[in-house]
């Protein structure tokens, strides 16, 4: 088994971020919406895909957006999606990631890394709490579309 490698993605990188992130939600997203978010996120510097390879595949994944946010008077770093491949868990491949999205925050000029997680991923809670984060808020989500599609991982 090879050492992991980190860096940022790119284009050819859609289709295997588009899986683990569909995996993530436990849901399939609209493909074609996602490959052109996914392609505007890579070309806006506010923006970064770190993808984590391992033996010449996509073992993981965690996107970023770096702000100026105005409660904090700082630039902050947040993580929008880290999620490994069901193959490559518990190999300690999400705190790699982690560590290589802190560094990349502080080379960004942030203070602070913060995530939301969905409430029904226990698991990942004690993750990021193992990992140093704290809770701190509560995120509140309202559609917009008259649509509500609940939570995937709850049903």
């Amino acid at each position: 088994m090879s050492a992991p490698v980190f860096r940022p993605a790119e284009g050819r990188d859609l289709n295997a971020v588009y899986a683990l992130i569909c995996d993530m939600e436990a849901k399939e997203l609209p493909y074609a919406a996602f490959a052109e978010i996914f392609s505007a996120q890579l070309a806006n510097p506010d923006y970064l895909c770190l993808v984590c390879e391992m033996d010449g595949e996509t073992a993981g994944e965690c996107n970023l957006r770096f702000e100026y946010q105005l409660h904090h008077a700082a630039r902050i770093a947040e993580i929008m999606e880290l999620a490994v491949a069901p193959g490559y868990r518990n190999r300690g491949l999400g705190a790699d990631l982690l560590r290589e999205a802190q560094v990349a925050a502080l080379a960004q000029g942030c203070v602070r890394i913060e995530l939301a997680c969905n409430m029904l991923r226990r698991d990942a809670h004690r993750f990021y709490e193992r990992e140093g984060f704290r809770r701190y808020h509560y995120k509140f989500s309202k559609p917009l579309t008259g649509t509500d599609e609940g939570n995937a991982l709850g049903r």
